[in-house]
Parts: C-alpha cells; structure tokens; sequence
C-alpha cells in the first residue's frame, strides 16, 4: 500500500458535519492527492477547488423493455425479480426501472426473448485538476434512484501511481452507496459533531466499516468546549481519535465561501498536514500489521 499511496475514505452519518471540510483539504495539503467525490446527489467538492475540467461523460444502466408482441405471459420474469421491479399486469409484466437493479436475470431467462436490454443515463462524470490534485466528481440526475452505478465508474481506472493518494469523499449516511464508495478503501475516516446526534450518527458508520473490516479513526469538528459527547464516545469504545478541529469562525468563514483553508491560511495548512501524517501513520501500521 504505502503511505502516499493510500486509498482514504472520508465518512460522516449526516451531512453537515465537516466531511468535504476534512476531504477537500487532506486533498490540498497532500504530495499528490486524487480527489474523489462519490456523494453524487449533492456533490460540491468542486466548488472548492474549482477545477479544469479536461472529461465529461454520461453514465449508463441496462434496463429490461418488454417487446409485448413475444410475451405469452407466462410469469418467469416477474416470478424471478426479487427486487420487486416488476408486477404482472393484465396478463403482461409491468416494469418499475426506478427500482431495477439491472441484473439482467429477467432477459436472460425470457423463453420467449420478449425482454430486451436499452441503456438509460442516470448521471454524469467529470474529471478535471485543481494545481496538484486530480479530481473526479459525479452528479445523479433528478428522480434516479441510485448513483451506486456512477460510484463504480468514479472508481473505476484511478491511474497507477504509487506517489498519488486517493481521497473518497462518500456519502453521508450507510446506505449502499456508502458501501460502494468505501470497500475498496484502505482505510476509513470518520468525521463527527460533538453532539448526542452527532453520537448516533458516528456509531451508525463505526459499524458499517466494522462489517467492512476496515481500519478507521475519528476526526472530531466543531469542538466548542469540554463537553463533547462524540469524544466520550469514542474514549468509552477504544476509537482512535486522529484529530480535533475546534469551532473556528475564521474557518468557517473561508468555508461558507468555497475556499480551501489549507490554501488560504498558513495555520490551517499545518492543522490538515498534521492530520493527513497521522492518518498516513496508521495506515502503513496497519499495512505492517497484515504482512507480519
């Protein structure tokens, strides 16, 4: 793996809690960071770094279309989704693609050949750089009901480059294009508020990458005082905390207007780079750890 080669997932349970915050400037103070934004229903990593877009492209799914004249109605098809994308409807299967998982079981086990597959696009890719960091970033049209598609493709190809890191800037919450974003990730970041809610959420991904079994410590935002029910969570649980980013209006103003902080302020490229080192630690420890 090595450290500058590292695959970083940067995980929050709710929006709002610091994770493009964290992600955008472990990118920015990095050697050589590729930068990766897997939260395609709102993606806004690049209105921090403003890139030069150099690619863009559609993204496509398969989906069954049924040519009525072939069907006999013999319910293989609707029998077989267990997805419940389809329904049978006056002696005809009735297709929800919204809820399609195109697996293509429903084409391929037609007798009759009266499913066929066509390609919807559901979103878009772009792929650009902002200085020294590579970016990519999907965007899910309005209505899909997945971006889990547009996540494989963003993943998909990342150049070979054993100087480069890779930072995934996931979704926030557990569902399955969290998981997507994040099984191929060395190790995971969890980024918290110093609430009781921000406790829920923090507890809610600490299990979803323990099922993952990936290694993971928490990033602590917003720390306001002694108070910090994320941090007590994290102390009674044996969670590694690798840093504390306090309640800083300077921060917060550099972010309320799409800045980078670690590009604006000289404190804050120190604060980023002591947390990436740290993070970097612990993933070649961790890498050490499995070859011994």
């Amino acid at each position: 793996m090595g450290g500058s080669s590292l695959k970083i997932a940067v995980l929050s349970g709710k929006g709002g809690t610091g994770k493009t915050l964290v992600s955008v400037n472990i990118a920015a103070v990095a050697e050589k960071a590729l930068y990766i934004d897997c939260d395609v229903e709102e993606p806004n990593g690049h209105l921090f770094f403003k890139p030069e877009i150099t690619e863009e492209f559609p993204v496509t799914v398969p989906i069954p279309v049924l040519q009525e004249e072939l069907c006999t109605g013999c319910r293989i098809c609707t029998d077989f989704c267990r997805f419940q994308a389809m329904a049978f409807v006056i002696n005809k299967p009735l297709i929800f693609e919204e809820v399609c998982h195109s697996c293509a079981g429903c084409v391929l086990l037609c007798p009759q050949k009266a499913l066929k597959e066509i390609n919807k696009c559901i979103g878009t890719v772009q792929y650009g750089f902002s200085q020294k960091v590579q970016l990519r970033s999907g965007m899910l049209k309005i209505g899909e009901a997945s971006g889990v598609a547009i996540i494989k493709k963003l993943l998909e190809n990342r150049p070979k480059d054993e100087e480069q890191m890779t930072l995934i800037d996931c979704p926030p919450g557990s569902a399955c294009i969290v998981m997507e974003s994040i099984k191929d990730a060395d190790i995971c970041v969890l980024v918290a508020e110093p609430t009781l809610f921000g406790v829920h959420n923090l507890k809610m991904v600490c299990e979803l990458v323990e099922v993952f079994k990936k290694p993971y410590g928490v990033i602590l935002n917003k720390c306001m005082g002694a108070e910090n029910p994320a941090e007590d969570f994290c102390k009674e649980n044996g969670i590694p905390i690798w840093g504390k980013i306090v309640f800083d209006k300077e921060l917060g103003e550099i972010n309320a207007e799409a800045k980078i902080a670690a590009r604006e302020n000289e404190k804050y490229q120190k604060l980023f780079l002591s947390i990436l080192q740290t993070i970097t630690a612990e993933g070649v420890q961790h890498e050490t750890t499995l070859d011994s």
